[in-house]
This record gives C-alpha cells, structure tokens and sequence, in this order.
C-alpha cells in the first residue's frame, strides 16, 4: 500500500486516502468476489504507517470483511523498488524481508507451498483468477516442476473508473492480430510466484529465491514463467495513476453493452461507483514526458520537483 517509489513511497494523506477509496470500491468487491477465498490478503505497509489514523480506520472497516482474511504488516516493501539504485533497492529489500516474513509464519505453518500473487492496490482480477493459479501451480507440481515458479496473465483489460469505459488490454493489434509496435515481450505486473513454506518464510532464501526480479517486466528471466490463458486481469485508471492512463499503448477495443457488463460483474465491480480523481500538474507533466522518447535527463528533473508541486 504505501513504500513503493520515490519520496519514500509516501505522497501524502490525501493520496493515500485516494488510494483507500479506491481499494474499498473496486479491489475489495474483486477479492470478495473470488470464486475460491482460499487465500489471505497480505496488506504491507512502511513502519511510519504504524499508529496513522487514515490506516487505523482502515484497518478497522476491514475487520467487518467475511469473504477473505487480510493481515498488515508495517516492515516496508517486500519486493524490488528499481526507482531506486541497485545498492539501495537490495538493502531496503533485505530490511522490508526481515522485518515483515516473520509475521507470516503462523499463517503458513501448517503448508508445503506459498504462493505469492502480485494485487496492485488499484487493479483488479477476474473471479476465476485463485481458482486457476492455484490449479496451474498443482499441474506443474504434478509434472515434476519444482519451485521457483511463475505463472500470470499477460492479457486482460484496463478501466477508467471515472466513465466506467472498457477496453482490451493487449500487446496485440485487435484489428489486425500482430503483435503491438510497442511490444517489449514483457509481462506485465499479473502473476504469481511459488515457494516452498521453508524458503518463503526465511528472509535470505526468499530473497534469492526471487532473483531479486527487478522489475515485473522480467519476471521470465529468473524464473520459468507459464502464460495462463483468457484475460484474467482489469488495470484500474482513475486520473491519479503514477505510470498508467486509460490511453495506455497495450489499450484495446473498447468493450460496450453486455460484453462489458459480463466482464464487469465477474470481477464483482459492476456496481463500484465511478471515481473521479482531479488531475494534479505532476501528472500533466508525466504524460508531457512519457511522450518525449529519450529524453531520460527531462524525466529525472521531474523527479526533483518537490513533494507539494506533485499532490497539487
């Protein structure tokens, strides 16, 4: 929820309360939904968040949940945050590991395997989406696979929540079925990944045993990835996104009528209320920048601006 990124993963109480709504209107109908609820809700936080009211009442409606079990932990970002150079990211990586793992253990002592699936705190999945990981993991295991495995989607859908659009979500031409001039024959961040309990509960295995991944896009590197099939997944756009906008390069046919509604209602969200998130200038610059190919030395000026200017 909070740690990801620059200005320490912390961009203020009004973001951080946007960032709540949304999770509570959208990713919590999605995780409700789940055919299988056979799994927790790992929510982690940055330590400074420990005591915040904003958190604390969150905390507190979640209590009311019954479909799914959610735990909080306060050690910082349990995966590779590449904003950051090498060095840094390994150590706050290692830190977040040993600070956070040890809170897991109980929920996992009585398991052979963990499974780790990537919930960005604004997207969403299909309903079907635990049942089919879960499934996918126990056929490789069948076969002999042994762990580190990943498994994820690389298709799915984008939303705008302020209009309630939908759209495909593909490194393919829908109307010419090529693959997309802006491909990069990445994955984007929809998979999972699995470890023996032994290995996921000690900070240092699990360290390696992730590669460390460095970026949701090179997942298959450290790994053997596995494609599962179909669109499991429904990238949320809201006007406050740091990188994604409904005009995203991979946006595809815009889905209208019934074939919307159906998406809609097996992700739980078909009746989410819009949510319309006033676009600061830090994003009015971004879209200015991610427009600008090479021009690397723009981007990290950006990056100075100082923390009022990007929550105006």
């Amino acid at each position: 929820m909070t740690g990801l990124g620059f200005y320490n993963g912390y961009r203020g109480d009004t973001w951080l309360k946007h960032r709540i709504d949304i999770f509570k209107s959208y990713v919590i109908p999605s995780l409700c939904a789940q055919k299988n609820n056979n799994f927790y809700v790992w929510m982690s936080w940055r330590p400074e968040e420990r005591g915040n009211k904003i958190v604390e009442d969150f905390q507190n409606a979640l209590t009311y949940l019954r479909d799914v079990e959610v735990i909080h932990t306060f050690g910082g970002l349990c995966f590779w945050d590449d904003k950051y150079e090498d060095s840094v990211a390994s150590v706050r990586l290692k830190e977040a590991l040993a600070r956070s793992l040890p809170q897991l253990e109980n929920l996992t002592s009585e398991a052979d395997y963990v499974i780790i699936t990537i919930q960005p705190s604004d997207d969403m999945y299909i309903s079907t989406a635990a049942q089919e990981i879960q499934d996918k993991f126990t056929e490789l295991l069948d076969k002999g696979d042994i762990p580190p495995i990943a498994v994820g989607w690389e298709e799915g859908y984008i939303l705008n929540m302020a209009t309630k659009e939908l759209s495909e979500y593909s490194t393919t031409d829908w109307e010419t079925d090529e693959v997309s001039t802006y491909t990069t024959n990445t994955n984007p961040p929809f998979f999972s990944i699995l470890y023996t309990r032994d290995v996921f509960v000690d900070p240092e295995k699990h360290y390696k045993h992730i590669g460390p991944y460095k970026s949701h896009e090179y997942i298959a590197e450290h790994m053997p990835y596995h494609a599962l099939e179909g669109r499991g997944f429904i990238v949320g756009t809201h006007g406050a996104n740091i990188s994604t906008t409904f005009n995203h390069r991979y946006k595809g046919r815009l889905l209208e009528g019934d074939e919307k509604d159906r998406v809609l209602m097996n992700a739980g969200i078909f009746f989410s209320p819009s949510i319309v998130i006033r676009e600061g200038i830090h994003l009015w610059a971004r879209k200015v920048l991610n427009k600008i190919p090479g021009e690397a030395w723009l981007r990290r000026w950006y990056r100075t601006w100082p923390i009022w200017m990007k929550i105006l």
